[in-house]
């Protein structure tokens, strides 16, 4: 169930983006639990003075010096995007042959518009976790992808929460690194859970660093770090714990959920060790197979996610919200265009 609004005391000031056009919506979308949506977004909302910039006005849809196209991997979060910023998506047609071959074809002129310069925009980067050799004979596959995309001709590349830092090197083109667990916490900020009782906790040793800058955002939260040892792929087993979370509210943090072994076995362990409540947050909902149902067994109070990975309907479950990273793909998108600073969004 969702929870009331937290107090101002608890939490650190949420990170905000600010919105400049409204979306054209069919029903009003709100946070909640049950069947996720993403927010509606308000267009009366105050643009901060951090935001602020002489070339920032607003776009208008006869703007012919940017366009946006979106592929097939997240129409909807392409269309929000597009919303946010005032613009059109771009008419494309794209479609797989019999024997899977990709089809694509721009259906309007963009001369005059900045293709010379093209911006690859990927909120999950699909091969991230393939970043180095873990045993003999492994492939790299992350450096291959990224090869692909700069042969493709694409100039610069705005990813959101790459699985580690080090991927952003395989790429011989600029990388803009976005973090999408801004959102979440956003979202947690509203949450009624005093800074005295909560506590992060990194699901394994390789992700204290993402916890750790988590839990600083959180009123410098406590940490605890959950020690596991893999014994194959998308198979996970919970040793021992590190730190306290006795009567607390530990909030487990990760970049993505695949098949949820590793946080769910990680949140049996909080249970145990005398969690009083276990909210999972991550940035990429993979969702494979068997995730929904560990997610849904009832270890968790909620369980947060963004949009950068789209949920099929069929994957909801009450304990599910999704927030939107529209609004910081969208402000990305205008700073790189603009030549502005990226970085101070998360300042």
């Amino acid at each position: 169930m969702a929870s009331p609004p937290l107090s101002s005391r608890t939490l650190l000031p949420p990170y905000s983006f600010p919105t400049r056009f409204r979306c054209s919506v069919g029903e009003p979308l709100k946070y909640a639990n049950g069947k996720p949506s993403i927010p509606l977004l308000h267009s009366d909302e105050m643009i901060p003075n951090f935001l602020t910039r002489n070339a920032l006005t607003a776009a208008t849809k006869d703007d012919t010096r940017l366009r946006i196209f979106s592929g097939t991997a997240n129409p909807a979060l392409s269309h929000e995007i597009a919303c946010y910023m005032g613009l059109e998506l771009g008419r494309i047609k794209i479609k797989r042959f019999a024997d899977g071959e990709i089809y694509v074809q721009l259906q309007e002129s963009v001369r005059g518009a900045s293709a010379k310069n093209i911006t690859a925009v990927i909120p999950y980067f699909g091969y991230a976790r393939a970043d180095r050799k873990t045993q003999g004979r492994e492939s790299i596959a992350a450096k291959l992808v990224a090869n692909l995309i700069t042969e493709a001709g694409a100039n610069r590349v705005l990813a959101c929460d790459l699985h580690s830092g080090q991927s952003m090197g395989y790429f011989d083109i600029p990388v803009d690194h976005v973090y999408g667990q801004s959102v979440i916490l956003d979202y947690l900020a509203s949450k009624t859970i005093c800074s005295d009782d909560l506590v992060v906790v990194s699901p394994d040793v390789g992700g204290v660093a993402r916890a750790r800058a988590f839990a600083k955002k959180l009123s410098d939260a406590p940490l605890a770090i959950v020690d596991k040892r893999r014994h194959g792929h998308n198979v996970a087993e919970v040793m021992n714990l590190i730190g306290d979370v006795k009567g607390k509210v530990a909030v487990m943090v990760d970049d993505m959920i695949d098949t949820a072994g590793t946080i769910s076995k990680g949140a049996e362990l909080l249970h145990q060790e005398g969690a009083r409540e276990v909210y999972a947050c991550s940035t990429h909902a993979v969702f494979s197979p068997p995730a929904i149902e560990r997610l849904s067994s009832g270890l968790f109070q909620e369980v947060i996610i963004t949009n950068t990975f789209p949920v099929s309907e069929q994957n909801y479950f009450p304990q599910l919200t999704v927030l939107s990273v529209a609004n910081l793909l969208g402000e990305t998108i205008w700073r790189v265009h603009d030549d502005c600073s990226v970085s101070s969004i998360f300042q």
